[in-house]
């Protein structure tokens, strides 16, 4: 009897290495250049799937919260594997006046160490694994989170930050 070999474990990014810059395609589908946001400091975070109850909670969460993120300094960007029309009905729908980026094929997931296997349920499958990512004025990783919880991520976040609540 053989078995197929266990996938191989996705990279994972540590706090003070270089955020691996990215073109991808937002939900206008107009390109988004993670490089282009140098100067700034960006909170990047990967969700599974637009539409979905903790999702769309989360993306909500970071939305209530925007202006105050951007009062002190950071620019918010989503990412998940969904087609721009998904990424688009959601940000309609929910009113995201931020970017949310489409990465169908996984590349970007790849570069991050976002896809792989994970527990849901008790079980192992394979999946996206739930990041964040905060990025500095000139591309280095300050905070690297895996496997966070959608719901109360933004409060966790601003904690961990020492922003204000």
């Amino acid at each position: 009897m053989t078995s197929n070999p266990p996938s191989p474990a996705p990279v994972r990014l540590e706090e003070g290495t270089p955020a691996p810059d990215f073109t991808v395609v937002d939900q206008h589908g107009e390109p988004f250049t993670l490089s282009r946001l140098r100067g700034r400091k960006v909170i990047l975070y990967f969700y599974g799937e637009a539409g979905t109850p903790a999702c769309t909670s989360q993306a909500c969460d970071f939305r209530d919260r925007l202006g105050s993120f951007a009062e002190e300094g950071y620019t918010v960007v989503g990412i998940s594997r969904d087609e721009v029309p998904a990424i688009a009905k959601m940000a309609e729908a929910e009113h995201l006046d931020f970017p949310l980026l489409s990465d169908p094929d996984r590349h970007v997931h790849g570069l991050y160490g976002t896809f792989g296997t994970k527990l849901l349920y008790g079980r192992e499958v394979q999946g996206v694994i739930r990041a964040t990512f905060v990025i500095d004025e000139e591309g280095v990783i300050e905070r690297a989170f895996y496997n966070i919880k959608a719901t109360g991520h933004v409060a966790m976040l601003r904690k961990r930050l020492g922003l204000t609540p």
